[in-house]
């Protein structure tokens, strides 16, 4: 997965209606680019450097994946999109909407399409103002002063005027607060554990992973099934529950709910298809007994996979013992999975086909799983 990226961006429009334009570019630059982290105020100030209508301006954070010459493509992709034209003249002029980037990390860029920090912006009150708003502290990389410090030396003499509509932030549509604990399960290979950070990362939850990479039972069983099979399940089942246990029962004050990439149930639908009959039946017994004492989660998400999609997977992560794992195998648990939550009662739970995403390289297919996840 790509690092993450702190990037300011700097918005403004002076033609048609401003406030529009700067909220559809917000909205934008949340699909395009990344999470929308913070909004400054709005403020009417003065055209700088040429005679022209007031601008609006304002400031945002988002932190995104994306290389700093990506984000530039995609916000002139943004401004194209929302009808601004470049003119060939020299100068400024009026236009829809004006998209800058300003700080990307603390990198500092210089190339033909860019310039980061942004050269000017220690100039432009229009710029400082709202910046200062959000990270007053915040050090400039090159002029190593903070923003309140730029602000009081900024020669800029505009007056800015805050106006009282605050942008929506396009973050706050994806709502998890009528949740505690969200399950992300699926298939070998169905990209649960990338969903589960993803989601941590971006709505502050707790993070909770399972630890299969220490069972020394899992590379043996993928190369002698019938003598390992039980001792496996019984040690996931065995790990499960004590993580489970003691992860859910440690308070995080700083973080707002609970998101794993598995649920303990899980060990009974691996069990059923890897077990022989006899196996099973005591396995079960043993399950039943740790699971009715286990808190279960307000929320099961399960991302469905193909079988063709689930072994480009497995091939692409690259697990030398996971290579030889047969369709036959992933398609009895899929079909385990899908009739244990056809007959699920206990808790809420949504299926999402993501045969056809890629969450992890294309926003577009991430906010889909969202909104499936938040609506109603």
């Amino acid at each position: 997965m790509s690092p993450s990226h702190t990037v300011y961006i700097s918005l403004g429009s002076n033609k048609g209606d401003r406030f529009k334009n700067l909220q559809d570019a917000v909205n934008l630059i949340y699909a395009k680019i990344g999470r929308t982290d913070s909004i400054s105020k709005v403020y009417n100030s003065p055209a700088f450097g040429f005679e022209s209508d007031d601008f609006l301006n304002t400031c945002l954070r988002l932190e995104t994946n994306l290389a700093a010459h990506d984000v530039l493509k995609a916000l002139l992709a943004i401004e194209k999109s929302l009808g601004r034209v470049r003119s060939k003249k020299p100068g400024y002029e009026a236009r829809i909407i004006d998209l800058d980037i300003l700080f990307f990390d603390d990198d500092m860029i210089a190339s033909k399409t860019l310039q980061v920090p942004h050269l000017e912006m220690q100039n432009r009150k229009f710029v400082l103002q709202p910046l200062h708003d959000m990270a007053p502290k915040m050090i400039h990389p090159v002029l190593k002063k903070d923003m309140t410090e730029l602000l009081q030396i900024c020669e800029d003499k505009s007056i800015l005027e805050p106006i009282n509509i605050w942008l929506k932030n396009p973050s706050k549509q994806h709502d998890f607060s009528k949740y505690n604990y969200i399950a992300i399960e699926g298939n070998i290979g169905a990209g649960k554990t990338s969903l589960a950070y993803k989601i941590s990362h971006d709505f502050n939850a707790k993070l909770i992973l399972e630890r299969f990479a220490d069972n020394p039972f899992l590379p043996m069983f993928y190369k002698d099934a019938q003598r390992y099979a039980f001792p496996l399940e019984m040690s996931f089942l065995a790990d499960r529950y004590q993580q489970i246990s003691d992860d859910l029962s440690q308070l995080d004050l700083f973080k707002d709910f609970i998101v794993s990439d598995y649920d303990v149930f899980k060990s009974l639908i691996f069990s059923k298809v890897t077990l022989q009959e006899e196996e099973f039946k005591l396995y079960r017994k043993l399950f039943r007994l740790m699971y009715k004492d286990l808190r279960k989660p307000d929320l099961y998400v399960y991302l469905y996979q193909n079988t063709e999609r689930l072994q480009e997977n497995i091939k692409k992560r690259g697990r030398d013992y996971e290579q030889n794992i047969g369709n036959d195998y992933l398609e009895k648990i899929n079909a385990g999975y899908l009739e244990f939550l056809k007959n699920q009662i206990d808790f809420n739970v949504k299926i999402i086909d993501i045969s056809d995403k890629d969450f992890v390289e294309n926003r577009a297919d991430y906010l889909s799983i969202l909104d499936a996840i938040c609506e109603e």
